[in-house]
């Protein structure tokens, strides 16, 4: 009998049994009770018990798949996850392995029906209490925010944040961050809004930006949804009772004295950035001054919620196109979209083109490249890929897994992974120590918000670099894929008639296409390959 032996612990932490400990308490368990004495044993430190992505658990979890040992013992429940589901999910693994689960502390031994049930109920309890230390948090920062505080995060077009010191009812002296006006923003959007009402469509109003070369808050284009953002933002009202009634009607709940300040709304997304329903919203009236009087704000309130009511959904462009996502234009570097012409009476059906968004957009302004005939420059691409030596790609597929397999543990991305789990952990321990706290009171609230808006931004700059990088498990499974379906590409590619499927099997093989409609040269880059591969089809 081979029992594997599992140890984590954050070590931003003081408390608790160390890993050396941990592992010493579950050896002497399994040789006493379970008269074991063969271990493999998996440690992880720094990592939280919030998820499973831990790379010494994900390795045991392989292990475990290969029914590399007959019991997972722990020294206690939550050193496997806090979380319910992740927790439960890991159980289910070792019951199909016939792997027992020993948890040293709860006396909890998955061998037997009670310790099955006692372990589903301690685990839990586990996830309540880390979501009563998660609700604490969120309590304390919605009372921050109805003091009409700037809580940190992306500031909106037209401000940055500014830290000002003020006193309390008691005369302590405090500290808070506020919005503080850019002008030269503000005046983008006075535009924005001015336009707007000029010609009551965000559509036309991104082709004005554009057109005039108007850039956003980090110097690149607008966009539609940006546009619609910053119409929609109370940031920059004038606030008044009309205001608050409106936002009200929308099941928001409101905070503070309409004084003619911005409103600022808080809570809107959850921790996975998903919207909230507008009943947890909080709209509190800020310490910055409104810009857009409230009479424009309302109006362009109702004219965004009578466009919405009237436009109808998009036809389904996905159901005809094979390329979209992955066809770009090589003049600009846009997405191509795919756009229809007139009917043809002979035929009774429409033909479709593929037009660069930002020519679209920009009213031929900023780019002319000429469009591409939809179903021609499928049946090009499909036709010269068949002509590619698939057997040459697979062998260069295969050289770069077999390179990459052989450096992983030197590679860059499991460093970054590392790094983010210990500004994370930091962040989580930060969290629960803001959820003592009391708001209104304590200057250190002030002082752990600067730190967790400090280590957002250097996660985000990490999840940048991540991204950036090649994850190469994931890379190894991809090219696995690639090589399929380049294998099945000439057998069957023609054969299929789903639209869907096909797009499915272009976007294993190709990772972006780009079209010069001058030259109509087509590059195609295909994934896992760093060469490009130039077509010059006949495509009118």
């Amino acid at each position: 009998m081979i029992a594997a032996v599992y140890s984590r612990k954050s070590k931003f932490t003081c408390k608790g049994e160390s890993i050396e400990s941990q592992v010493q308490i579950c050896k002497e368990y399994a040789k006493n009770n379970l008269k074991i004495s063969s271990f493999i044993i998996y440690e992880d430190e720094g990592f939280s018990g919030g998820n499973t992505n831990r790379p010494r658990f994900q390795e045991l979890l392989k292990d475990a798949r290969k029914e590399k040992f007959n019991f997972l013992i722990c020294y206690r429940l939550d050193r496997i996850s806090r979380n319910v589901a992740d927790f439960s999910t890991t159980l289910e693994l070792l019951q199909k392995h016939n792997i027992s689960f020993v948890s040293v502390k709860e006396q909890f031994d998955t061998s037997t029906p009670m310790g099955k049930a006692m372990v589903y109920i301690a685990s839990v309890f586990a996830q309540l209490e880390r979501e009563t230390i998660a609700e604490r948090v969120r309590d304390n920062m919605l009372e921050l925010a109805k003091s009409g505080r700037w809580l940190g995060g992306q500031t909106p077009l037209g401000f940055n944040s500014k830290k000002v010191t003020y006193y309390n009812s008691e005369m302590k002296q405090k500290f808070m961050h506020k919005l503080s006006p850019i002008q030269k923003e503000l005046d983008k959007v006075k535009l924005i809004y001015g336009k707007y009402m000029e010609f009551g469509s965000i559509s036309l109003v991104l082709k004005y930006l554009l057109t005039n070369n108007i850039k956003g808050k980090n110097g690149g284009d607008f966009s539609s949804m940006s546009i619609n953002d910053t119409l929609r933002n109370p940031v920059y009202v004038k606030s008044n009772d009309l205001v608050f009634k409106y936002l009200k009607d929308l099941g928001i709940t409101t905070c503070g004295i309409p004084n003619g300040n911005g409103i600022i709304t808080y809570n809107k997304r959850n921790s996975k950035y998903i919207t909230r329903s507008t009943s947890e919203w909080i709209a509190a009236v800020a310490k910055h001054k409104g810009i857009i009087e409230s009479t424009t704000w309302l109006e362009v309130q109702f004219q965004l919620d009578k466009n919405k009511r009237k436009s109808s959904p998009r036809q389904g462009t996905s159901k005809k196109s094979l390329l979209s996502g992955i066809l770009k234009c090589a003049l600009c570097g846009s997405p191509m979209r795919v756009s229809y012409g007139r009917s043809k009476k002979s035929e009774n059906k429409r033909t479709y083109y593929y037009v660069c968004t930002m020519k679209a957009h920009s009213g031929k302004t900023r780019c002319v490249n000429p469009n591409a005939n939809g179903p021609k420059i499928e049946k090009a691409i499909a036709e010269n890929i068949k002509k590619l030596n698939i057997n040459k790609l697979l062998k260069e597929l295969q050289y770069r897994k077999n390179e990459s397999t052989s450096s992983i543990k030197n590679n860059f991305v499991e460093m970054l992974k590392r790094e983010i789990e210990d500004k994370s952990t930091q962040m989580n321990t930060l969290l629960q120590q803001l959820s003592n706290i009391n708001a209104d009171d304590s200057p250190a609230s002030e002082f752990i918000l600067n730190k967790i808006e400090n280590l957002a931004k250097t996660i985000k700059d990490l999840n940048l670099k991540l991204d950036k990088s090649k994850n190469i498990e994931e890379e190894n499974v991809d090219l696995d894929i690639i090589e399929k379906a380049l294998e099945n590409f000439n057998s069957s590619f023609a054969l299929i008639k789903n639209v869907s499927i096909k797009r499915h099997i272009l976007e294993n093989i190709i990772d972006k296409i780009y079209w010069n409609g001058n030259t109509g040269d087509i590059d195609v880059y295909l994934w896992g390959s760093e060469k490009v591969h130039k077509f010059h089809p006949s495509i009118p």
